[in-house]
């Protein structure tokens, strides 16, 4: 039986973590249902989880749209009848955010990715807890990099961002964990196969004077092991946790930094 047989698992945001998540989620037996902002990217992964023969249901949807989160969900509920997992996976475009000293920085770019990452999971994150109450069961997932718990300089609004959703996650599971509900946060390094840490990597780069190939290096150095967190790493943690065989895991962060945080 495979690890995921029998659940059903919503995923907001079809970037690189939405998409590796979806498609491992898929290839475990769960039936998915990955809703984001760009058609041909949610088309792309359909067919990649179709053709492995696994099920899947794509949405065009923006997660600050409360009442559109609010109708996807009752449609999952409607066809399914539960909501196992929920994943919110989102990202935005760093420029413009990070790359600038605090002194710098005006008040609507501090601002934004605080506004955006708090709305949109707690949205999200209070849609799926409606549901998982009623069932008496259910996970709710997260994922902030390294720089949540390290800070580094020049991420501007991002680190009170990041450190907001560990907190929500904190705050769900002790409200509702006596009712079977979990909440768990992955923390990796940046992983360079997504494009996003691409333009973040240029940014601090420039902003500490060097090149994008030596910021790579200055992150790897960090790591105990001198290599950087995978998709793959994520994506294996991801199922673990969903599974049952998590079902002790909650209310935390789960350590995928390779050391660099200890």
């Amino acid at each position: 039986m495979k690890r995921l047989e029998n659940k059903t698992a919503v995923i907001y945001g079809d970037g690189a973590v939405g998409s590796a998540v979806a498609i491992a989620y898929a290839g475990q037996g769960a039936k998915v249902y990955i809703a984001g902002r760009t058609p041909e990217k949610l088309a792309s992964i359909a067919e990649d989880i179709k053709a492995a023969g696994g099920f899947v249901e794509t949405a065009v949807l923006d997660v600050l749209e409360e009442a559109a989160v609010e109708k996807h969900m009752h449609d999952l509920i409607g066809k399914e009848g539960k909501i196992d997992i929920s994943f919110n996976t989102i990202g935005i475009p760093q420029k413009g955010i990070q790359g600038i000293a605090l002194t710098d920085l005006s008040l609507e770019s501090f601002s934004l990715p605080i506004n955006i990452y708090t709305k949109a999971h707690f949205i999200t994150s209070r849609m799926a807890l409606r549901e998982m109450i009623k069932q008496g069961s259910g996970v709710i997932l997260m994922h902030t990099p390294n720089a949540s718990r390290i800070s580094p300089p020049f991420v501007g609004g991002m680190v009170p961002a990041w450190s907001a959703i560990e907190g929500l996650c904190r705050s769900i599971s002790v409200e509702y964990g006596q009712m079977g509900i979990r909440s768990v946060c992955f923390n990796t390094t940046g992983m360079p196969e997504t494009p996003l840490i691409d333009e973040v990597w240029e940014i601090h780069g420039k902003a500490h004077g060097i090149s994008f190939q030596d910021f790579h290096a200055v992150m790897e150095g960090m790591t105990h092991r001198r290599k950087l967190t995978t998709l793959a790493e994520l994506t294996g943690a991801a199922i673990f946790v969903a599974s049952d065989e998590g079902s002790a895991i909650t209310g935390t962060n789960f350590n995928l930094t390779a050391g660099m945080i200890i």
